[in-house]
């Protein structure tokens, strides 16, 4: 199973910025990002296959970039103009196959958002 390590979480005020990133141990067709906010639902915010096809929550649309370098192996979450409710863990996630749920987790990064 791959093993993904996060980076990139913090303190910020609103209307900030943060980047996050995502290395993986090898290659990966599907990777994303989910976010766990206290007493919500987890969420996937975003993902992105191996070629570069993107998809986002309608929550972030416009805020956030997700993208990849495949050399690297290593994924990121450009995240813009943040808000007190993006605040939460980050976890990056990743499947081999992109018909198969999402089987690698990280450990998750924080990010807080203060108004």
């Amino acid at each position: 199973q791959v093993q993904l390590v996060e980076s990139g979480g913090g303190l910020v005020q609103a209307g900030g910025s943060l980047r996050l990133s995502c290395v993986a141990s090898g290659s990966i067709s599907l990777m994303g990002w989910y976010r766990q906010a206290p007493g919500k639902q987890r969420e996937l915010v975003a993902r992105i296959l191996s070629g570069g096809v993107t998809d986002y929550a309608h929550s972030v649309k416009g805020r956030f970039t997700i993208s990849r370098d495949n050399a690297k192996n290593t994924m990121y979450l450009q995240m813009d103009s943040l808000k007190p409710e993006d605040t939460g863990v980050y976890y990056c996630v990743s499947t081999p196959d992109p018909a198969a749920p999402f089987g690698s987790w990280g450990q998750g990064t924080q990010v807080t958002v203060y108004s």
